[in-house]
């Protein structure tokens, strides 16, 4: 979800005033992907880089934070929708903690939509933890490391329990994927927007959609193995 900052600047408003629109838009983007029976969701909303920025707006994003757990979590659990948030918690502040144990207690047992905030989140540091438990459990004679399975070190990373990605999006006219998800998306499609994340409306994330439902996903094998015609 990039571009908040830039895009409040365009409006000669500061960026913070940026960061609540995007706040916005994760609500009808929510809304949308339910109506296109998107099963799990999972947004980028502040990465392990991000502690680097301006400590008023990291504090800004905290608080942010806090505040739209309080006033979504019930919205969320009346439709349907399991939140999760993946990444280490342990930096942030002993409320902001409760209140993602409250609200991840509150909607576990929701089916209509899996949404994840990854906060505090980096792929390298998801598959550097998925590591060190399975070296705990090499070093307590549990695990042969000569028996360590892709499989295996699958089932540590986060999300283990969903379907892998399919769509990658990413707006502000960025592409890379910025230490996102990086085991998770080794198959996933990818799809870089210009516009900023305040701007990438109900019809823009259907546009995102409709080119990956034309795209050919082979997973190694040929286009006739799957009955088109293009190698």
């Amino acid at each position: 979800m990039d571009g908040n900052g830039r895009w409040a600047r365009q409006q000669n408003r500061l960026r913070f005033w940026g960061h609540k629109r995007g706040v916005e838009r994760v609500r009808s983007s929510v809304e949308a992907c339910i109506d296109m029976g998107v099963e799990a969701l999972t947004l980028f909303a502040f990465s392990t880089e991000n502690w680097k920025r301006p400590q008023e707006e990291v504090s800004f994003l905290m608080d942010l934070f806090m505040s739209s757990l309080k006033r979504e979590v019930k919205r969320l659990h009346k439709n349907g929708i399991r939140l999760r948030i993946i990444g280490d918690r342990s930096r942030f502040p002993e409320k902001l903690q409760s209140a993602i144990a409250e609200s991840e207690e509150l909607t576990k047992n929701n089916r209509t939509l899996s949404l994840n905030i990854a906060a505090n989140y980096g792929g390298r540091w998801d598959i550097t933890e998925a590591t060190r438990q399975l070296c705990v459990e090499v070093a307590a004679g549990r695990v042969d490391p000569e028996q360590i399975t892709q499989e295996m070190v699958q089932q540590k990373i986060t999300l283990s329990d969903l379907p892998e990605p399919e769509l990658f999006i990413r707006t502000g006219g960025e592409k890379r994927v910025s230490n996102f998800l990086l085991w998770q998306m080794a198959y996933c499609e990818f799809y870089f927007s210009d516009l900023f994340w305040p701007e990438f409306d109900r019809s823009a994330l259907e546009d995102a959609v409709s080119s990956f439902g034309g795209r050919q996903r082979r997973f190694g094998r040929t286009s006739e193995q799957l009955g088109g015609g293009i190698k």
